[in-house]
C-alpha cells in the first residue's frame, strides 16, 4: 500500500507580509507535491493562509484582528487559494479537493468519522485533499493555532507515513539563529522534553500565528499518534522529497510508537475532557509503565462534574497531564471511593465494572 504523507504549508510560505498570495511560491510548492504524488505517494496539503490571502481584496489596509473581519478575509480567501491551488497543479494533471474543518469536528465522533470516510475516498481515488480551517465560523478560543495542531490531528487521522511541517525556518535550533549565528540546529529529536520546549520560542512572522512553539506541540501530538515529524523549510527543487527521504533542511521527530486505532485519538486529541483526576506515584506508574488499568485506591483527588463514559484528563501529584481516559465511575463516585481498597469499593458503591479508566480506554500522554 502507498504511503501517505502529510504536508503542512504556513501562511508566511504562501503569502507577502503585505497580504495577497505569492504565485510564485505557489508554483513551487505545486511542483513538490506534485514530485512526490508521481512518485507514488498519497498526499494530503493541509494549509494556512486564507485570511492573509483575501483581507486586500476585501479592502482591509492591514490584516484584520477583529473576529468577523478575519471570518470575511477568510471567505474571500479560501476562495483565491483553492484556485491558485488548483491552477498550480492542473499542469502536473493532479486534481484537488478542499476539506474545512473545525476543533468540534474533531470533538464529535460522528463527523470526524465522516471527514475520516470522505479523505479515505479521495486517497484512494489518487486526488490531492487540501486542508484548511474554517476560518469562516471558528472562534478564536477554539482556533488550531496556524493550522499546525490540525496537520498533526489529520496525520493521525489517515495513520500517515509522516508529517512534514513547512516554514521559513530550516529547523529547530539551540537558540535564534537570527539574534545569535552560533545557534547550532538541532537534527534530530525523540522525546520533546522541557529544555526543547524552551528552546522552541514564542511567536512567528506578521503574517502566520503559529510559532516554532506551536509546531513543536504538532510534532507531539504526531509522535504520539505514532508518526513521525519534520520541521523545516523547502528552498531547491527537490527538497520535499529529501524530506521524505531523510535529508531534508530541518528537524527530524522520531517515534516508536504505532498508530493509534480511531478511538483512542479521538480519547486521546478531539475528546472534550469533563473533569480531571489526580493519582498518586503508584497509580502513575501503574498507568504508564505497567500497562494497567487505574483503580479507587491510586486515585488522590477529582476535579469537574462527571458521568460514566465521559473522558477525563489524569494528573500526577506534580500536576503533570499523564493522559486521557474514558471514565466507567460518575464523579461523585469517585469522590466516595478515592483511595479505598477494591472490596471496600464493591461495599460502598454500585459500578458497572471496578476500573475507574480501563487500560484499553487510555491514553498516556508521557512514558
Amino acid at each position: 500500500m502507498a504511503e501517505t504523507i502529510v504536508v503542512k504549508i504556513g501562511s508566511s510560505s504562501l503569502t507577502s507580509e503585505q497580504g495577497g498570495l505569492n504565485r510564485e511560491r505557489i508554483a513551487f510548492f505545486a511542483e513538490e507535491l506534485a514530485a512526490l504524488h508521481q512518485g507514488g505517494y498519497q498526499v494530503v496539503l493541509v494549509t494556512s493562509g486564507a485570511v492573509a490571502a483575501g483581507f486586500r481584496t476585501i479592502g482591509y489596509t492591514a490584516r484584520p484582528r477583529l473576529l468577523h473581519q478575519k471570518q470575511a478575509a477568510a471567505a474571500v480567501g479560501q476562495a483565491l487559494l483553492m484556485q491558485a491551488y488548483q491552477e498550480a497543479l492542473v499542469p502536473s494533471g493532479i486534481g484537488v479537493a478542499q476539506i474545512l474543518l473545525t476543533r468540534s469536528d474533531f470533538s464529535n465522533r460522528k463527523r470526524i468519522n465522516n471527514a475520516l470516510m470522505t479523505l479515505d475516498e479521495l486517497i484512494r481515488q489518487r486526488m490531492i485533499a487540501i486542508i484548511n480551517e474554517n476560518d469562516t465560523v471558528a472562534t478564536d478560543e477554539l482556533k488550531f493555532g496556524d493550522n499546525d495542531t490540525l496537520s498533526a490531528l489529520v496525520a493521525n487521522l489517515v495513520k500517515a507515513t509522516r508529517l512534514l511541517i513547512l516554514t521559513d525556518m530550516d529547523g529547530l535550533y539551540t537558540e535564534d539563529p537570527r539574534k545569535n549565528p552560533a545557534a547550532v540546529r538541532i537534527e534530530r529529536v525523540d522525546q520533546i522534553s522541557e529544555e526543547i520546549e524552551r528552546i522552541a520560542g514564542g511567536a512567528g512572522s506578521s503574517v502566520g500565528t503559529g510559532g516554532m512553539r506551536s509546531k513543536i506541540e504538532a510534532a507531539r501530538i504526531a509522535m504520539r499518534g505514532g508518526v513521525p515529524a519534520f520541521i523545516g523549510r523547502l528552498q531547491h527543487p527537490g527538497d520535499l522529497m529529501s524530506a521524505i527521504q531523510g535529508a531534508g533542511h530541518g528537524t527530524y521527530f522520531d517515534t516508536t510508537l504505532h498508530n493509534l486505532p480511531m478511538k483512542k485519538q479521538w480519547v486521546g486529541f478531539h475528546s472534550l475532557p469533563q473533569g480531571s483526576i489526580t493519582v498518586d506515584a503508584g497509580a502513575e506508574t501503574a498507568l504508564l509503565s505497567d500497562g494497567r488499568s487505574l483503580l479507587p485506591a491510586g486515585i488522590s483527588g477529582i476535579e469537574g462534574e462527571f458521568h460514566p463514559g465521559d473522558v477525563v484528563e489524569v494528573f500526577n501529584m506534580n500536576h503533570e497531564c499523564l493522559g486521557r481516559g474514558v471514565v466507567n465511575y460518575a464523579a461523585w463516585q469517585v469522590r466516595a471511593t478515592a483511595g479505598l481498597s477494591t472490596d471496600e469499593v464493591m461495599r460502598r458503591v454500585d459500578v458497572a465494572r471496578i476500573e475507574v479508566i480501563h487500560r484499553d480506554e487510555w491514553v498516556a500522554f508521557k512514558s
